[in-house]
Parts: C-alpha cells; sequence; structure tokens
C-alpha cells in the first residue's frame, strides 16, 4: 500500500519527489548540527520564545531544516548526534532554600518555642540570677526548634523523594517515524527533527511544527494559556506570535479530537513549556485540606497559649508579686508561666500530619496507585459518589469481535472460515470482502513496527480498544476464496481523507482509492464508515446482502438490524455498524475544512454492509470491589457513551444495577411533580430507610433535565446508569452531583471524551493504560489497571483521617490538660509547681512525640469501610466530642491521677493536702518544721512523680485511642490483623526517656531531677490500666447501644 497519511496535504506542500534523496539527508544534517553547536540560544527566556519561527515556515522549509523527512523520519545516525543535546525533559525550577528553610525553623509550633527561648534568656540574665536550671531550659527549648526542624527538613524531604519516584512510575511514551518504521519511544528520547505522530488523547511531547493534520483537530492548551476551550490545529500559521498561532504543538498540551504528524523542533528546557517554568520559578506550596485544619487548630491552640502565658505573668505582676512578695521571682515566675506555651502545645500533630501523608502515598505506591498531589488521599475518605466509565475502566479494555451479521446471515468468528469451506459456492458470502475492506480500512489503530514479527495477538497497537479489536480481527481474517486478505488489501488502497471518531459524532469516517486505477472507474474511491447503529441506520438507504448484491433497506430490514442490536447489546456486547458509498474522487487542491464539508454532505445514502458485535468482558476484581464500595456507603453509578441496554447489561454483571425493575425519565418526571425537595441543596441525599431503586438514563434524558429532576435523581437513587452520553454531558452530570447533597464526588475514566469530567470531579481516577489526557486530568492513576485499587484507596483516605484523629485526641489530655493545670495549680492554688518547665518541654517533645508517631502506623479497624463517607463540609478533625473526650474523659482521669501521687508523696513525707496548698510565699525555711533544703527535695520528687505518672498513665489513653469501637482483646497490638509494634516501641522508648532523665547524673544537677521510690513507678500502670478499663466500658455501652446518650457522645 502506498504510503498512507491521515489527511490531505495542503497545496503547494511539495511532492514525494523533494525528499526522495536520503544521501543529501545525510549531509545537510551534519551541516545543521555544526551550525546548531556555534550558535547561541538568546538567554532570556522571553526572548527566546519570541525568536521561535518555526510557524512562519512552509512544511517543504521545516522538512529542510530539521533534516527529516514526512515517511521515512530521522535516520538513526542523525537521531544519534541529535541525543547529544540531552533528554527530552523539563527541569523542575530551582528551589529557594532560605525561604524553606525559615519555614522549618519557624513554621509549626516552633515560633511558640522562640518566644520561650527568648523569655528564658532573659529570666537568666539579667531578670534574674544566673541559674543552671534556667540555662537547662533555654538550652533545651532550643534543641527543641532545631530537632523539630530538622524533622520539619527530613519529613519534608522525604515527602518530595516519595512523590518524585511516584511519579517517576508514569511512562511518557510517544510515535515517531524513523527510518521509516513508526516507534513507539519514550517521550524523554524525542530529538530535534524526530516526526511524531499523534492522535486523539496524546500528550504532546515536545514542541512541533504540524505538517499533517486531520480536518478535526483540536488542542487543549489549557496548562499553557489556562484557557479550557478546544483550540483547532492548521497547517499554516494564523499568527505571527508562535503562543497564539495554531501550527504548532506545543509542550504539555494535549490532542482532544483528530490526528496529526508533527516534526520536533524544541525539546526539554528549550520548548516554551520549559522557559515557561524558568521564567516562573518555584512552584507556590498550597496546603492539603488537613493541613489547612491543623494550622487552623495551630492558630487556636498558639492564641490560647499566649493568652494563658500572659494571664500567669499578669496575676503574678498584679497579685502575687504585692500580696506574697516572697513566693516567686520574677525569673521563676516567668519560667513557670512558659510552661503555658509548652503545654498546649501538640508538637507532634504536624510532623504526623505531614509524615501520615506520606507513609500512605508509599502504601498506594505499593499497589500501583500513584497519587499525584496529597491532597488526594484525604479527599478519598470523604467519597460519597463514584462516577465510572465503562470501556476500559469497569471492563477489561480488550475487546474482541464476536458476532457478525449481514442482512441475511449471522456469524461467529471463529465459524466464518469453516462456513466458507463447507459452502458448495463461496461467491454467496461475498459480502464478507467488503466489511473486511471496511473493518481495516477505515481503522485509526496502527500496528508498532517493531512487534510485526510477532503473531496478530501478541502485537503492540496505537490506537482506541474498539479499533484495535477491528484491526486484529480483520488482519487475522484471511479467505483466500473470496481474495480476503489485508497484505493485499493494504497495497490495493490509499487513505486519502479521514475523520477520527468521537465521542459526538459517534462515528469514523475513511476515504480510500484504488491505486494505479483510472479516474473513470466508478468504483475506484470509496467513502467508508462505521460507528453507533442508532445513530448510521438513517442515513442508510440500501444494504449489502451476503452473496454481495445490493438492495433496498425496507423497513422489515431495519427492524432486523435493530433487533439483533438489541440482542447483542443486552448480551454486553458493543455493537457497529459498517456502512460504504462510493464517490467521486477528491481533487488534491481542495483542503482539509474543504474536504470536510463535503464528507459531512456525502453522510446520505449510505449502503449498509453488516453490524459487528464487539466482546469486552468486565474486569474479574470489579464486582467484589464494588460490592465493597457500596458497603462504605458509597453510590457507584455508570457513565457512558455506550448504547443503553449495553451499558445495562454490564452493569447488571458488576453488580452497578440489582434492582429487577429500572426507572425511566418518566418515573423521575412523575416523581418530580409530586415530590417538595429541600430547599438547601445540601440535604438532597437518599435516607437510609429509603429502598433501593434503580434509573438508567440516555444522553438525551440527561439534556433536558431540569433542577427539580436532578434533585429527586440525586436525592432518591442508589443505583444509576447514564448512557449514550457525550463528554459535555459527562462533566454536567458530575457537577450536577457534586452540588447536592454534601456529595464529594470521584469519576474514573481512561479516554478523552472522559477528560472533562474528571477534571470536573473532586477526585479524578485513570487507568495506567488510559490516554494522556485523562492520567493529566486525574488527580489518581490506577497504573495497573486494578479496579480493585480504589476501594483501597478509599480505606487509605479515610485511614489518614482516623489515625490523625487518634493523634489529636491522644496528645491533648497530657499537653494541654495535666500539664496546664499543673501552672495552673501554682499560680491561683499557691502551691509548688507539681511539674516544672523542663519535664513539660521535655515531655512534649520526646514523650508524646514517640507515642503519637506509633499512631500513624496503625492499620484500618475492621468497621472503617462500614461507616458512612465523612463529610468534608461538617466532619472536623477537631469537633466538640474530641474535646469532650480530651478534657471530660480522659484529661479527668489522667489529671487527678498524677495530682494524686504528689500529694501522696507529700503525705509521705510528713506533708498533708493543707500543708502544699495555698502555701504561697509560706514555703521557706521552718515550714512544718522542714528545711529549705528538705522542702525543695519534697518538690523536686514530687516532680519527677508528676511526670512518671502523666508518662505511663498516657499508655492508656494510647492503647484506648486505637480503637474507636472495638474492645482492645480483639484489636491487640501484639498479634492480629492489626498488629503494631511501633506501639510497644514508642511506650518503651517514653519509659527510657524517664529513666534518663530522673537517673541521669547531669540531668539531676541541672535541672533537679531526683530518683523516685518504687511504689510510684508502679502505681502508674494501674492508673494507665484504669483509663483503658473505663474506655473499654464506654465502648461496651456505645456497641451494646449504638442509639444511646453515651454512643452519642463518642468521637
Amino acid at each position: 500500500m502506498a504510503a498512507t497519511t491521515p489527511s490531505i496535504e495542503p497545496a503547494g506542500s511539495g511532492s514525494e519527489k523533494g525528499y526522495g534523496i536520503q544521501v543529501a539527508y545525510r549531509t545537510l544534517s551534519v551541516r545543521v548540527e555544526d551550525n546548531k553547536a556555534t550558535s547561541k540560544s538568546p538567554p532570556d527566556p522571553a526572548d527566546a520564545i519570541a525568536s521561535i519561527d518555526a510557524h512562519l515556515l512552509s512544511v517543504d522549509e521545516v522538512y529542510t531544516r530539521y533534516s527529516s523527512h514526512p515517511t521515512v523520519g530521522l535516520e538513526l545516525a542523525a537521531v544519534r548526534r541529535r541525543e547529544r543535546d540531552g533528554k527530552n525533559t523539563i527541569s523542575p525550577p530551582p528551589t529557594v532554600y532560605w525561604k524553606k528553610t525559615l519555614n522549618y525553623v519557624f513554621g509549626g509550633f516552633n515560633f511558640l518555642m522562640w518566644i520561650a527561648f527568648i523569655l528564658t534568656i532573659l529570666s537568666y540574665k539579667p531578670l534574674g540570677p544566673p541559674l543552671p536550671f534556667v540555662l537547662g531550659v533555654a538550652v533545651l527549648l532550643m534543641l527543641v526548634i532545631i530537632i523539630s526542624a530538622a524533622f520539619y527538613a527530613l519529613v519534608d524531604w522525604n515527602a518530595s523523594r516519595i512523590m518524585k519516584s511516584i511519579k517517576s512510575l508514569i511512562a511518557h511514551e510517544a510515535a515517531v517515524i524513523r527510518d521509516g518504521n513508526q516507534q513507539i519511544i519514550s517521550a524523554a528520547d524525542i530529538v530535534v527533527g524526530d516526526v511524531a505522530v499523534l492522535s486523539a488523547g496524546d500528550r504532546v511531547p515536545a514542541d512541533m511544527r504540524v505538517v499533517q493534520a486531520s480536518s478535526d483537530l483540536r488542542f487543549d492548551r489549557s496548562l499553557l494559556t489556562g484557557e479550557s476551550e478546544m483550540v483547532p490545529g492548521a497547517l499554516d500559521a494564523t499568527s505571527d506570535n508562535a503562543l497564539e498561532t495554531r501550527n504548532l504543538a506545543l509542550t504539555s498540551t494535549f490532542v482532544v479530537q483528530g490526528t496529526c504528524h508533527g516534526v520536533v523542533f524544541a525539546i526539554g528546557d528549550r520548548t516554551v513549556m520549559g522557559r515557561l517554568v524558568k521564567m516562573s520559578g518555584e512552584t507556590k506550596f498550597k496546603l492539603t485540606t488537613i493541613q489547612k485544619e491543623v494550622w487552623f487548630f495551630t492558630k487556636i491552640i498558639s492564641c490560647l497559649a499566649l493568652f494563658f502565658f500572659c494571664l500567669s505573668l499578669l496575676l503574678y505582676g498584679v497579685w502575687l508579686r504585692t500580696t506574697y512578695p516572697g513566693y516567686d521571682t520574677t525569673s521563676s515566675a516567668i519560667v513557670n508561666s512558659i510552661g503555658c506555651l509548652t503545654a498546649f502545645v501538640p508538637q507532634g500533630l504536624p510532623i504526623c500530619v505531614a509524615l501520615s501523608l506520606t507513609v500512605i502515598a508509599r502504601r498506594m505506591a505499593k499497589r500501583q496507585v500513584l497519587v499525584k498531589n496529597l491532597a488526594t488521599i484525604e479527599t478519598l475518605g470523604c467519597m460519597s459518589v463514584l462516577c465510572s466509565d465503562k470501556t476500559g475502566t469497569l471492563t477489561a479494555g480488550k475487546m474482541m469481535v464476536e458476532n457478525i451479521a449481514f442482512l441475511d446471515d449471522v456469524f461467529g468468528v471463529d465459524e466464518i472460515n469453516e462456513r466458507v469451506k463447507k459452502a458448495s459456492n463461496p461467491a454467496v458470502f461475498s459480502a464478507f470482502k467488503a466489511l473486511h475492506q471496511i473493518a481495516r480500512l477505515c481503522n485509526g489503530a496502527k500496528f508498532d513496527a517493531t512487534t510485526n514479527h510477532l503473531p496478530v495477538q501478541d502485537r503492540t497497537i496505537k490506537g482506541d480498544p474498539t479499533d484495535t479489536a477491528l484491526l486484529r480481527f480483520s488482519e487475522a481474517l484471511s479467505i483466500p476464496e473470496l481474495d480476503v486478505d489485508s497484505s493485499t488489501l493494504q497495497q490495493e488502497y490509499e487513505k486519502k481523507f479521514e475523520i477520527p471518531f468521537n465521542s459526538r459524532n459517534k462515528w469514523m469516517l475513511s476515504v480510500v482509492s484504488k491505486v494505479n486505477t483510472s479516474e473513470k472507474d466508478a468504483e475506484s474511491t470509496w467513502m467508508f464508515v462505521k460507528g453507533a447503529p442508532d445513530v448510521l441506520f438513517p442515513s442508510c438507504t440500501s444494504v449489502l446482502q451476503g452473496d454481495g448484491t445490493v438492495v433496498t433497506l425496507t423497513s422489515k430490514a431495519r427492524q432486523t438490524f435493530a433487533t439483533l442490536q438489541e440482542d447483542w447489546s443486552s448480551r454486553g456486547q458493543r455493537v457497529l455498524v459498517l456502512c460504504r458509498k462510493p464517490i467521486e474522487q477528491i481533487k488534491a487542491k481542495l483542503s482539509p475544512n474543504d474536504v470536510e464539508d463535503l464528507m459531512y454532505a456525502e453522510m446520505c445514502d449510505l449502503t449498509l454492509v453488516g453490524l459487528i458485535g464487539i466482546c469486552d468482558p468486565p474486569r474479574p476484581d470489579v464486582l467484589p470491589s464494588i460490592s465493597v464500595i457500596r458497603r462504605a456507603g458509597v453510590r457507584v453509578f455508570m457513565v457512558t457513551g455506550d448504547f443503553k441496554l449495553t451499558a445495562l447489561a454490564i452493569a447488571r454483571q458488576v453488580g452497578i444495577i440489582t434492582q429487577h425493575v429500572v426507572d425511566t425519565i418518566q418515573d423521575v418526571r412523575a416523581a418530580a411533580s409530586e415530590k417538595v425537595s429541600p430547599k438547601e441543596y445540601h440535604l438532597i441525599k437518599p435516607s437510609e430507610d429509603d429502598p433501593i431503586r434503580s434509573l438508567v438514563l440516555t444522553g438525551e434524558d440527561v439534556a433536558s433535565l431540569t433542577t427539580p429532576d436532578w434533585n429527586v435523581i440525586v436525592g432518591t437513587y442508589a443505583e444509576i446508569v447514564f448512557a449514550r452520553t457525550t463528554p459535555d454531558q459527562k462533566m454536567r452530570i458530575v457537577q450536577e452531583i457534586k452540588a447536592r447533597g454534601d456529595n464529594t464526588v470521584a469519576v474514573t475514566g481512561d479516554g478523552v471524551n472522559d477528560a472533562p469530567a474528571l477534571k470536573a470531579a473532586d477526585i479524578g481516577v485513570a487507568m495506567g493504560s488510559g490516554s494522556d489526557v485523562a492520567k493529566e486530568a486525574a488527580a489518581l492513576i490506577l497504573l495497573k489497571n486494578d479496579f480493585a485499587s480504589i476501594p483501597v484507596a478509599i480505606e487509605m483516605g479515610r485511614l489518614v483521617f482516623d489515625n490523625l484523629k487518634k493523634v489529636t485526641l491522644y496528645l491533648m489530655p497530657a499537653g494541654s490538660y495535666s500539664e496546664f493545670m499543673a501552672v495552673l495549680a501554682n499560680v491561683l492554688l499557691g502551691m509548688q509547681i507539681p511539674m516544672n518547665s523542663y519535664q513539660q518541654v521535655c515531655y512534649c517533645i520526646t514523650n508524646d512525640v514517640i507515642m503519637s508517631i506509633s499512631l500513624m502506623y496503625e492499620k484500618p479497624e475492621w468497621d472503617l469501610m462500614q461507616r458512612k463517607p465523612r463529610n468534608a463540609r461538617t466532619d472536623r478533625l477537631t469537633d466538640w466530642r474530641l474535646f469532650f473526650h480530651v478534657y471530660l474523659f480522659y484529661g479527668l482521669m489522667l489529671w487527678p491521677c498524677a495530682m494524686a501521687m504528689w500529694f501522696l508523696y507529700m503525705s509521705q513525707q510528713g506533708l498533708g493536702f493543707y500543708d502544699v496548698m495555698l502555701t504561697f510565699s509560706q514555703w521557706e525555711d521552718g515550714w512544718q518544721g522542714y528545711t529549705i533544703d528538705q522542702l525543695t527535695q519534697f518538690v523536686d520528687v514530687g516532680q519527677c512523680i508528676y511526670y512518671v505518672t502523666v508518662a505511663i498513665g498516657q499508655y492508656g489513653t494510647l492503647l484506648s485511642v486505637r480503637n474507636r469501637r472495638v474492645s482492645i482483646l480483639q484489636s491487640n497490638p501484639l498479634w492480629g490483623p492489626r498488629r503494631n509494634l511501633l506501639v510497644l516501641v514508642g511506650m518503651s522508648g517514653t519509659i527510657l526517656i524517664c529513666i534518663v532523665n530522673l537517673y541521669g547524673a547531669g540531668f539531676q544537677q541541672v535541672f533537679y531531677t531526683r530518683p523516685i521510690p518504687g511504689m510510684f513507678w508502679g502505681l502508674p500502670f494501674t492508673f494507665a490500666l484504669g483509663i483503658l478499663l473505663m474506655d473499654e466500658t464506654r465502648k461496651a455501652i456505645v456497641r451494646r447501644y449504638p442509639k444511646s446518650f453515651i454512643a452519642w457522645l463518642a468521637w
């Protein structure tokens, strides 16, 4: 077959003779390389973009400048020379490290630590005597700042490394012509002069000049220009400005319709996108939703900490200093009040937020689920509706031709050759030749030349699944008796024009003509069309019988084909009708747009050749996955461009439709006229008590829906199939669902027609085998096309939020309650501070952080995927229920236990309750017969007892918050499905830190820590057990009485 092109070359573009001598190109290529080596590119990116002139050259001049050829492309020698220019990758913008460093050092709660550090230094000198304890606290605070900054930097670096490695899993490929063969190579290996072949769905891999184009060529330049409208492609310059002209295809834009060939003129950092990245500088960091929530929580906590710190100093300055002048010095008052700043600070929370997202991202990457943005992870936990495409998503995307039908006969693919051979007169099956011609020549798919030596079923094909199925079928079909053979067919015909399939037309058109035939031959040029039967049937007026004769398409024949379509569709098959029409030869000088108009005018009086039924079985993992998703409270809808009966059949097979009776638009309209929808859109959602109802709508129905109709659809139906929808209608469906019921909508898809809906969704999920457009629009990519990864992703999203809530609940009782109450007792109750500022700081940044990090590695609870989806608008990380448990449950047990231990020790030393309460300035030498050294020793030991009690008592809190409803007996950290040995590591680390603090000689000398009696090591364990048992009792009540007041209070 002669060299095929997807379109007509423009007048004046030259002929083959201008590109025939390859030796000339080899010589010219060397000269071009030499010239390039001596030239200097403009240093300024803006000047470099302004200097682009490839669009102003003619097609001939483009091939000449870049030493390329329309059918041969680049020769291997030229490719190797040009590889010295580097890879076709865009360097990321440089990182401004000083800004990051400032954020690490002063970000999070560190600014409070800076305030505490400065005030402590001032307390050391000049506000007070230079006590080693004060200096030690200052050094500790500085260590806290340094360690926190280092940890933030480490987590940030680790997150960046993980995200970089995850994104590297996306293999961008491109089709190019080299040495006369079309090859699929890595996009990074493209060089200047390559002839790239682009089709709908492809990402433009480099800056290129369009040299061949279909008349319907359209680009999506939204990443470059911000405009969402499709931009038509052209062969000639439409503007002197390289960014405005339509005959350039620029890096990171997408082909959303049509096909084209382009000659690469810039790669990597020399592309327009590469230069814009250089001009724009570092990408601004955006907080995720949870990070924003934590930041808001951080501001509240920080304000409270500053308020109580100032209140403490104010009470000292206004009241204590004048009423009890010997009670405290200014220096000690400041140092003790610093406890307010540190007590309220859950130092582990910002660390856990950053850590949790990267931990989950890494877990998902192991399942070949690529998360392009960490914010996607937390949004997954809110998913309430999943709108899924059918082909390639719910189905395997491995289409195979299963049935063929003519007017008077129906065949299974496996029986074609046998029936022809058995026929006494094979000519009765002559229609096979016409059907084979259309299937092979009206086809946008192509074999990868590097796999041509393999069997047909094993070859790599570039093209959509439908064309791929037809290409394999037609290539494998060989009927010598009827002269049906693909190799001879390609030599006989040359493709003149093509209108590729798109989701709006739902058909594909090709114009082919015989090679070496007279123009007078009436059947030398054919228009072949294939597409949806319901779209093309009205354009058909005749039909080809099995023996090749053409007869009028009667109403009876139409009914025969319609019945056959319904039968095949109800079995889940995609049905195509193949048509043809002889036309006059197209004049060579007509422009592509003129030819397109001509072809649209010819779309009438077609001859129906036959029907083809294509089978695309559901993925084996889809049915159980949808069952899990639905149990998680997520509604699953199918949104497809396929025929209604086909879509409904597949929906039943995969569990999207489970009801025998399926409503239609008429039922929706009837309900809309009777039902009064809530005025507030967020209330429009199905009730748990409502029966499950199913609905099927077509694109035509969607176009006519009103606001009351949508209210009924979104608020009533749990099972919906939207069939025969266009990309715009898919996007509208997503928008209407998002607008009601506080829905968080996810969309799965793999094609160009899914891209608008993927962008409109809260979470776009693309298949790894999908188009580049779909993968760019999506936030999540299933690299292995594994639908079963979706429920796992939902679970991971819920787990992030669940674990962060547990961290918050764990951190608050010890810090903002037990430590703060120690400061409050010192200021208001006139007793010596039960937990000094060193112990408070040390506990917050060591003991608490170590144990809280272990919670980030908790596995999902058994009922996590049986809960309702989280409402992103109303379900916050911190709510009143959480604070109730912090202050009136866990905190109300932990603080009294620690304080009781303080009083117990004092009682053992002969100091009763009223001997230590309200003493204020009486705590001095001679108080109750003790020297000041003895009293100081009592206080030092008592503070260590309080510190150890809080640390060990938090064991009970840690083990309690691991489970929201389940008993620890069914979900312990030592064995079973929720085994988490890091809990034991954290607990061991905490006790080790306590031992080092109390028994380290240096600590005793500087921070006045002291060994404590053995009983005070053992009693806190009973308190921890008590906290755990109290929580176990609460959980048992919640499980036994799920509608009780206790259950209502549960977090």
